[in-house]
């Protein structure tokens, strides 16, 4: 008899279809058809940028290392050369007075932009922490501390500039009239008043921003937090510092970024207040570098002096970016 010798063999997995080579080619092409309205769409924007702000500063980095003035400007971007001259004299040459002028308003813009940063952010959530009590009224309240940031900078300074007048401003009347807290009515428009003068008004329109943020983070925190604490005997000053101010850390980041450099070019309520010459006590560096470059022709030095704020902005971005780069990741 014959024997049929079996062998058992374990059935192999079947294989798929090999995979077509050019595979990847309709996948890319079917997202490039799903993306491309929304590519359509950001098109403008990207334009008008590159437009508005990437060609511009291009150009105004390029003008830095020019000798551009009265006399070289109709030749513009084919003036002669000066390499890093202009930075010189402006960081290191004490013979020249831009040098001077530009320590003096370098010193000026740190005062005015850490005064009114810390006013409008300790202001700010002050007057939510307020507004986020219950109270009779409180709407309408609400609507109306956002008066000042709805009023454009050009009509706040003019109305500060009228309140701060010696003989006529209402803020002599209060201090000196009314309440007698001074003796004498002090000067605010000249003299070492005046950065004060351009410091109250920037606190006083950048605080509704600050408060509308702070309200809606407040709004925000759960309120199990704060009863499970009060339970635990906390009382508001600890939860406060404790569960409140912690919560609301990343928006205190986002918001310091945003006053640091909306302080540090502020132009406008300075230039309408104090006029083309703020004077040494409270001259910024946004009021001096238009005044060098357009009253002065000293386009060079403009454009010089342009590259260093914006340098000096570029490095306080990446400090904060630095200090509350945990804070931000844990918001993902």
């Amino acid at each position: 008899m014959a024997t049929i010798d079996t062998v058992s063999t374990t059935p192999a997995a079947p294989a798929g279809p090999p995979a077509p080579s050019g595979a990847v080619r309709p996948r890319r092409g079917h997202r490039w058809r799903q993306d491309r309205f929304a590519y359509a769409l950001i098109a403008p924007a990207v334009v008008f940028m590159v437009a508005i702000h990437l060609l511009p500063t291009i150009g105004g980095g390029v003008l830095a290392f020019k000798n551009l003035n009265t006399f070289t400007f109709s030749q513009l971007f084919g003036a002669p050369w000066a390499g890093l001259r202009n930075f010189e004299a402006i960081l290191f040459d004490d013979a020249n007075p831009l040098h001077n002028g530009f320590l003096t308003a370098a010193g000026n813009t740190a005062v005015y932009t850490v005064v009114t940063v810390a006013g409008v952010l300790i202001g700010g959530l002050l007057i939510a922490l307020l507004l986020n009590r219950s109270f009779p009224g409180q709407r309408i309240v609400r609507t109306l501390m956002l008066a000042p940031w709805v009023v454009p900078s050009f009509v706040v300074a003019v109305l500060w500039g009228f309140m701060w007048q010696s003989d006529v401003g209402i803020v002599n009347k209060v201090l000196v009239d009314y309440t007698g807290l001074l003796d004498d009515r002090p000067v605010w428009l000249l003299g070492p008043n005046s950065l004060w003068a351009i410091i109250i008004p920037s606190i006083w329109r950048g605080l509704p921003f600050c408060m509308l943020i702070f309200l809606a983070g407040l709004q925000a925190v759960p309120k199990e937090l704060h009863e499970a604490a009060a339970i635990d005997g906390a009382g508001p000053i600890r939860r406060f510092f404790h569960i409140t101010l912690p919560l609301l850390r990343p928006l205190i980041a986002v918001q310091l970024l945003i006053q640091v450099i909306y302080a540090a070019y502020q132009f406008t309520i300075p230039w309408i207040m104090l006029g083309t010459n703020p004077g040494e006590h409270a001259d910024l560096l946004m009021t001096l570098i238009v005044r060098q470059s357009f009253s002065n022709n000293l386009f060079g030095f403009g454009a010089a002096a342009s590259v260093i704020v914006m340098l000096a902005m570029s490095l306080w971005v990446v400090v904060w970016l630095a200090a509350f780069r945990r804070d931000l990741e844990t918001q993902r």
